[in-house]
């Protein structure tokens, strides 16, 4: 086993994160050397209080730490919980799904700031590019070019890390 993912989008799944349901896997997984995805957008504090009590294990946010069916401001209100994290070197962040969270149409500018500024709190070798495709208002080429053509900010080497080196690197793939 390479890694663990876990969405608790299902009502009897939602407050397993907080009611001591998944107290067991994060010593098991951080023993294990495996590294835990986990859509948390209801539960962003609890990811600060695992990163801190087991610094060995790797922690990835999908989406952002966005919670579905919200765009624009809406959409990063909790954006400031989500830098937060920033500050455990064993928590990176998975730019799934960007798209989705702006009402605009491509090339999403009025989402770009956000990107930014997670960009500028985990670095490139901890924000991945996701896509979530079948939910997304554009094309595969549109969540792509965004990040390589679109975020003038980022070099040639953070496009190369962000948009899939700084995740094999993450979860130990040989590249």
């Amino acid at each position: 086993m390479l890694g663990l993912r876990f969405a608790l989008n299902q009502p009897h799944q939602q407050n397993w994160p907080t009611d001591g349901t998944m107290d067991w896997l994060w010593p098991a997984a951080e023993s294990a050397g495996i590294p835990v995805g986990l859509a948390s957008a209801n539960f962003m504090p609890l990811v600060g209080h695992v990163a801190e009590h087991h610094p060995n294990l790797k922690l990835i946010v999908d989406h952002m730490g966005r919670a579905g069916g919200l765009t624009d401001a809406p959409a990063w209100e909790s954006l400031p919980q989500l830098l937060d994290l920033a500050k455990f070197p064993n928590v990176a962040v998975k730019a799934s799904g960007a798209p989705s969270y702006s009402s605009a149409p491509y090339p999403f500018t009025n989402i770009h700031d956000y990107l930014h500024e997670i960009y500028d709190a985990f670095g490139p070798d901890r924000m991945f590019w996701g896509t979530d495709i079948t939910r997304m208002p554009c094309s595969w080429k549109q969540c792509i070019t965004l990040f390589t053509e679109e975020l003038s900010w980022l070099s040639d080497a953070d496009k190369d890390l962000i948009m899939g080196r700084a995740l094999c690197n993450w979860i130990g793939w040989e590249l």
